[in-house]
């Protein structure tokens, strides 16, 4: 293909991203409102095709609405300890000089740098990846002047879009790992699974760990080669000092006991200590496999927040971070649990699974989870909730066919984490940070995330069904 073709078609999808993001923001609604939706559309399923009498349905929904109440404080906890972590002065500095490291006059340099750092803290925590990245990009933006904002910003969501599922704090991995999730101990009907998978067998997979480095590899390539050699749209002194942030303040000379008590470092390293201690005699017990659950990535990461913030209302202020990204959790969670008491509850659930039956052959049933997860997530922003919701029909079709649990499982966590990069919600904090319309960043993100698809699907159909 000629140079001139080849730019061409980039532009040809450029475009078509743009047209994308506009189709989206004007018939995609609020994720509340979607779940209002799905939660309509599931109820009528379950009288029609599930077999349900209304007042079943509605009793199911009842029975499964406050059953995932402990989950939804887990991963509530997971984003107000990530905020912590983040918002500290240790990480304010680290931030300045990573951004340091880039030439100036090589934009591509300050992309690759986003893009890398975003890869390697989505591996170790979606949320933090969502918060650290956002403020970076001030930093990259002051130190790298000649580098197109729009690109960066897509540079700096590639761990969403790419590893953050197969990393550490990849939801659906960690709800299989706890024990009396909602999938092996359901409110109402029969298990899903029949035993916890410790994420030595998931996230600890090889196969995993290949995945999350070509797919890593193709998205950071992707993203440096669309930087544009000229006609960057750059932001201007003023842009980047009214969004550049705020280091944490110190605190002031305490005035009162009262004062004295609450600047008090030892408070903080007491209740690190406390956090602690048991999660290491558990691991030194049972080995890390069997210790690494929601709860015990919650433990380290309020812990080292407790200890880079030293005092407790410096540690209290940086949480506070975290809650505005969590309401959605709060509030939705209770619905999705209402949904999965539907498809658990009612003949639904086998209903759903009994269509993916028809379709389903065992050598493509990986590209068919990935597929199916991607585009869903496109409309239930939420990988949780969303896998309470699809698992009930999707492992047992995968066990019934000859695909295993964990091969559906990261199938499932790979398609969630490529239509990311397409989705909005979880961009927000970057959008809100540089002041930037996601209908301006979409066309690059669509050709990061045709790349990723590509590669992903390849990959799909080589993955072994019975890992």
């Amino acid at each position: 293909m000629r140079s001139t073709d080849a730019v061409s078609v980039l532009a040809s999808l450029r475009r078509a991203g743009a047209r994308l993001s506009d189709w989206t923001e004007r018939w995609v609604p609020d994720a509340w409102v979607l779940c209002l939706a799905l939660t309509a559309l599931v109820l009528a399923l379950a009288t029609t095709a599930g077999g349900a009498s209304p007042h079943e349905a509605l009793v199911a929904w009842g029975d499964g609405v406050w059953s995932l109440l402990a989950l939804a404080m887990q991963f509530t906890i997971a984003f107000v300890a990530a905020a912590g972590v983040a918002t500290s002065r240790p990480a304010f500095r680290a931030l300045d000089a990573l951004a340091a490291l880039p030439d100036p006059e090589r934009p591509r340099q300050a992309i690759a740098l986003a893009g890398v750092f975003s890869i390697a803290t989505g591996l170790v925590n979606g949320a933090v990846c969502t918060v650290a990245s956002a403020l970076l990009v001030p930093f990259v933006a002051r130190r790298n002047p000649k580098v197109d904002v729009r690109v960066l910003i897509v540079a700096a969501y590639l761990g969403l879009g790419t590893v953050w599922h197969g990393g550490l704090s990849g939801t659906a991995p960690l709800i299989l790992a706890t024990p009396h999730n909602p999938l092996l101990e359901p409110a109402t009907g029969a298990p899903v699974v029949d035993r916890l998978y410790p994420v030595t067998e998931t996230l600890g997979n090889a196969w995993n760990a290949l995945y999350l480095a070509g797919v890593s590899l193709v998205a950071l390539a992707a993203v440096v080669l669309l930087h544009p050699d000229r006609g960057a749209r750059t932001l201007t002194r003023e842009q980047i000092d009214a969004i550049l942030p705020e280091p944490p303040p110190r605190a002031p000379r305490a005035a009162t006991p009262a004062a004295r008590l609450d600047a008090f470092p030892g408070f903080n390293a007491l209740a690190a200590l406390l956090l602690l201690y048991p999660l290491g005699a558990r691991i030194a017990e049972r080995g890390f496999g069997a210790s690494w659950t929601i709860d015990a990535y919650n433990t380290v990461f309020l812990s080292l927040a407790l200890v880079l913030h030293v005092r407790p209302l410096a540690f209290v202020r940086g949480c506070l971070r975290g809650l505005e990204p969590a309401y959605g959790l709060v509030l939705q969670f209770p619905f999705y649990g209402g949904i999965f008491g539907v498809l658990v509850g009612t003949g639904t659930g086998a209903w759903l699974a009994a269509q993916f039956v028809r379709i389903a052959e065992r050598d493509t049933y990986a590209l068919l989870v990935y597929l199916y997860s991607g585009l869903v997530n496109l409309v239930v922003p939420s990988a949780g909730s969303k896998f309470l919701i699809e698992a009930p029909y999707l492992i047992p079709v995968g066990n019934e066919i000859g695909v295993s649990t964990v091969t559906t499982l990261l199938a499932y966590a790979y398609g969630d984490s490529t239509t990311n990069l397409i989705q909005p919600m979880w961009a927000l904090p970057l959008l809100a940070v540089t002041r930037t319309r996601f209908g301006e960043v979409v066309g690059y993100a669509f050709l990061v995330a045709l790349a990723c698809l590509a590669a992903s699907a390849v990959w799909m159909l080589w993955m072994p069904t019975n890992l």
